[in-house]
């Protein structure tokens, strides 16, 4: 496979990957959940429970992307830096599947709202609260796991900043996200009472949205170090 050729699929991964990933984690959430009214949020996960189900479906792709996206990196990067290409997919591969096993209280979420015979015994009240704590215990979840979806933006920017394949400016963004992930990590807990400003994560979305469209629309040349397998004859 040609190195473009690589590089537009990578483009094309990377955005089913920010699609995935904001509809599952910004915009349902956004729709049906209200922390401050467990009563609504039951009601409205149950008159939008396709919305919600679609979600969950989004939520499991995007891991599985998340998965599949750096083995292609790897393959475009490996001859600029294999050690830090293969530590690019380490950091992505160790999250999936504590991404995947978090996913498991959104699914227990359906459970609690299904006509099941064994919740007879449960209180309305009771359901609710039980709906919240499994909704908490998945955004905690997320708070967990973040981590290493900052930690493997910088190797993948330094890559990208070492290569020339893709706009040095890209690899320096993702540099600099790498870093607003682990403040978010970070303060969520030790300092949960702080307030972080939005331009925290602004590098990291600057970085992956403009590195998505740059392979997107106009792939990569090879322009930059030659491999040493090359250097080398």
């Amino acid at each position: 496979m040609k190195l473009n050729t690589k590089g537009r699929l990578a483009g094309i991964l990377y955005l089913l990957l920010v699609i995935t990933g904001i509809f599952n984690l910004k915009y349902v959430p956004t729709e049906l959940i209200v922390w401050s009214d467990a009563a609504l949020t039951l009601s409205n996960i149950s008159s939008s429970e396709f919305l919600y189900r679609s979600g969950i479906v989004a939520g499991i792709l995007s891991y599985v992307i998340y998965l599949l996206l750096p083995l292609i990196f790897f393959d475009i990067f490996k001859d600029v830096n294999r050690c830090l290409a293969v530590l690019m997919v380490a950091f992505s591969v160790i999250s999936v599947p504590i991404s995947l096993f978090n996913m498991v209280d959104k699914v227990n979420v359906l459970t609690l709202l299904s006509d099941a015979s064994f919740l007879n015994s449960l209180s309305t009240e009771q359901i609710q609260t039980n709906v919240m704590l499994l909704l908490r215990s998945y955004n905690n979840g997320i708070s967990v796991v973040q981590i290493f979806w900052g930690l493997w933006l910088f190797p993948l920017g330094y890559l990208i900043f070492k290569s020339a394949y893709i706009p040095k400016m890209l690899g320096i963004l993702l540099m600099l996200g790498c870093f607003g992930y682990l403040i978010l990590f970070f303060q969520h807990f030790l300092f949960p009472e702080v307030e972080l400003p939005a331009f925290v994560s602004l590098p990291a979305s600057l970085g992956e949205l403009g590195t998505c469209l740059w392979l997107l629309i106009m792939g990569i040349t090879d322009r930059s170090v030659k491999p040493r397998s090359q250097i080398l004859k």
